[in-house]
């Protein structure tokens, strides 16, 4: 039973509990959502490429290629110069008949930028597939560093990171861009993690790597990855806001405003964290101790009805003309009932007038009279004369101001019902059916007021009883209380469930209704021909049985009459004024209350929701997405993904591809955590409690995250590149001239041909 029916039935208790608890809850603490990522103008930064001129083979440019973000700088610089996403936006304006093009957050400017919207990674991988887009995003990184080689191209070293496994295609194509389009002197690439692994200054340890697009688990001994141990996990940051949206949507399939990707990604860095026991948490999630503090309820932009405020003098105004238009209707009513008593009081004279005519003629002559005039007999002019007295009278009192008195009926006598019909003639033969027919109304009344005092004897002796079984056999009565009170829940239940069985095509009762109704349309009236018997439908009682079988409500007219709502109240008023185990908290409306229904929970918090209200109309109540989004990567099987878990991947690489137990010690000492998806509050705590239980009570177990998850890996290959290795480590021209798009140098922190 729906708790909208339930409230139906029971609205005064309802409505208390559900005062009761706005009382005491106090009003949700609202969180806004994020609007498009548009930063504004971003100057050039020419600086850096002045500076780089005093050493032009030392100083690169290092490029973090994330599929989130991009970061660009100098190898000299503490941080990224420029960070953007890798998107662009192009159309052409027709006032200047020019194409623009919107890179990075400039293509969020407004909405005709962002329905051109382009990215240049394929969706969910780190893979580039629009090379379209990432050329014009390198042409906007280059511009804006300042970089101004011969012939406008890029005369300094790159150094540029790329997946783990990147496939030998986009690798061969960013190779061809960089050295055809921008004639760079030479390129070098690495893996991203990698970077922030030695910026961190780890040499031995198991690398946790979420970014955006996947989860990467990699062992590092003696400074070099072992990338054939290497795991992967198809879910990334990127996967959690897409997961978000899905459940928000289911949700609140009827929300009026449309959820945006940046928005879900938004809501996904603030409000989500990882449970340390999420069985256990996930258990109690909604319970109402706490809950307002644990149901972030996020704030969509919505429109308030204008309400127009009228002044005081405004609202005087107003008053004085209801008042004036109150004392225009006061006199027309007043006008309208003088007219109606002149009318009285002339049609009162004529009947007046037309009596007294009467007096001089035969009895022929009244009778054709009052035939002239749609009259039986002068008893009827008699009780019209008397009517229109009556009417007239209260009229005048009223508009006097008297107060009737009610007047009590006078007894009515019918004198004719006695003299045998012999002796009367036919007036008084009508007379006497009239006064027949009225003191059968007469005693049709007094057997109904009989019936209702026996009625009222028969309840009162019916509560000397009960009350005398109570106090003489509590437990019996008690017992016959508590099965009154389930058949009655039954029954209610059994009235709803055939309510919503009505309204289902499949249902058995519907099926039953339509096969009688096809029955009835096969064996209907034939047409009659001649010889033949007419339709004798009807014609038996059992026949009219029909209309109750195909009728909508299946129950007995008896018990639709009855008040099920009711019986239930007055049960249970029983049972609580003299139930000492049934309380306030077993009632019908306690139970299907809002403040007890995990629904309402789920859907609206610890606060009552106003369907009226815009604001709350346009509220998203976070609670258990907070922790089972960041979940999936522990438990992939929530989302649906065909994987093992994080921990799993962790433990089987520790315990099943490194024999030695000097290896195993050795990356257990140095866990190290890095990419944006780890910055949920709670990631390494949990990844450091389980893990524990894989391995053994005396193993040593060391978990740190990256000092910046998001800019080390930039930072690290900035670092790198300012080293010596990068003359060693890059591609030159003349080695992508000679050897082919395709050939790459092997180093720690990159990858390895296969």
């Amino acid at each position: 039973m729906t708790i909208s029916s339930v409230q139906t039935l029971l609205p005064g208790r309802a409505e208390i509990n559900a005062t009761e608890k706005r009382a005491v809850k106090p009003p949700p603490q609202v969180y806004g959502v994020a609007d498009f990522p548009f930063k504004g103008y971003n100057p050039p930064q020419p600086e850096g490429y002045e500076q780089s001129r005093s050493h032009p083979d030392t100083s690169a440019i290092v490029i973090d290629n994330g599929s989130s973000a991009m970061k660009a700088g100098w190898s000299f610089d503490q941080n990224p110069r420029f960070v953007l996403p890798p998107t662009m936006s192009r159309y052409r304006d027709r006032k200047l008949n020019k194409q623009c093009n919107f890179i990075g957050y400039d293509a969020y400017a407004d909405a005709t930028t962002r329905g051109q919207l382009r990215h240049a990674f394929d969706p969910g991988s780190s893979v580039v597939g629009n090379w379209d887009v990432m050329e014009g995003v390198l042409d906007y990184l280059f511009l804006k560093l300042g970089v101004d080689g011969a012939n406008g191209g890029v005369d300094r070293p790159i150094v540029m990171t790329e997946p783990i496994a990147n496939l030998a295609y986009p690798r061969r194509m960013m190779n061809e861009i960089m050295f055809e389009c921008y004639s760079a002197p030479s390129v070098a690439y690495g893996i991203d993690s990698l970077f922030a692994y030695r910026y961190n200054k780890g040499t031995d340890g198991l690398v946790v790597s979420s970014s955006h697009t996947s989860t990467h688990v990699i062992p590092v001994l003696n400074s070099k990855p072992l990338l054939s141990n290497c795991s992967r996990l198809n879910w990334g940051g990127m996967h959690n806001a897409d997961y978000l949206q899905k459940l928000l949507k289911l949700k609140y399939p009827t929300f009026p405003t449309r959820m945006t990707d940046h928005q879900m990604e938004d809501l996904v860095h603030k409000h989500c964290y990882v449970s340390p026991d999420y069985d256990h948490e996930l258990s109690g999630y909604l319970d109402w101790t706490g809950l307002e503090d644990r149901d972030h309820v996020i704030q969509y932009p919505f429109t308030e009805p204008v309400i127009i405020e009228k002044t005081e003098e405004e609202l005087a105004r107003i008053a004085e003309r209801k008042k004036e238009s109150g004392r225009r209707l006061q006199e027309q009513a007043a006008k309208m009932r003088l007219e109606k008593l002149v009318k009285k009081e002339q049609e009162l004279e004529y009947w007046k007038d037309f009596q007294s005519k009467l007096a001089s003629e035969t009895k022929k002559e009244i009778r054709r009279i009052l035939e002239a005039e749609d009259l039986k007999d002068e008893a009827q002019l008699e009780r019209m004369i008397r009517e229109l007295e009556k009417s007239i009278k209260r009229s005048r009192n009223k508009d006097l101001g008297i107060e009737e008195t009610e007047e009590q009926p006078e007894e009515m006598t019918f004198p004719l019902l006695d003299i045998p019909d012999e002796e009367l003639d036919e007036a008084g033969l009508k007379e006497k059916r009239h006064q027949r027919l009225m003191k059968s109304n007469v005693d049709a009344r007094q057997r109904a007021k009989a019936e209702k005092e026996r009625e009222k004897a028969r309840q009162e002796e019916e509560e000397r009883l009960d009350r005398e079984k109570r106090e003489n056999n509590f437990e019996s009565w008690i017992s016959e209380r508590r099965t009154n009170r389930e058949t009655i829940m039954q029954r209610i239940k059994e009235r709803d469930r055939m309510k919503a069985d009505l309204g289902n095509r499949k249902s058995l009762a519907s099926q039953m209704r339509m096969k009688t109704l096809a029955n009835l349309a096969s064996d209907g009236p034939k047409k009659r021909r001649r010889g033949g018997d007419d339709d004798d439908f009807g014609a038996n009682d059992e026949d009219w049985g029909v209309y109750r079988t195909v009728a909508k409500d299946e129950q007995s007219d008896e018990e639709e009459e009855e008040d099920l709502g009711s019986m239930l109240n007055s049960v249970e008023h029983e049972l609580l004024e003299y139930d000492p185990e049934f309380t306030e908290n077993h009632t019908l409306a306690a139970q299907t209350d809002w403040t007890k229904s995990l629904v309402h929970a789920f859907l609206r918090g610890p606060w009552p929701f106003d369907g009226e209200s815009h604001r709350e109309a346009h509220q998203l109540h976070l609670n258990v997405e907070r922790i089972r989004v960041p979940e999936v990567v522990f438990k992939p099987s929530i989302a649906g993904v065909d994987q093992a878990g994080l921990i799993e991947i962790a433990a089987d690489i520790i315990n099943q591809r490194f024999s030695s137990t000097e290896d195993r010690s050795r990356l257990l000492r140095d866990v190290f955590l890095t990419g944006g998806n780890t910055l949920f509050t709670g990631f390494d705590e949990r990844f450091r409690n389980e893990v524990r239980a894989y391995l053994p009570i005396d193993g040593e177990l060391r978990v740190r995250k990256a000092s910046d998850p998001i800019l080390d890996a930039w930072r690290g290959a900035a670092q790198w590149a300012a080293g010596p290795d990068l003359g060693q480590s890059s591609v030159t021209r003349q080695d992508y001239l000679e050897k082919g798009s395709e050939y790459i140098k092997e180093h720690d922190l990159g990858n390895v041909m296969w």
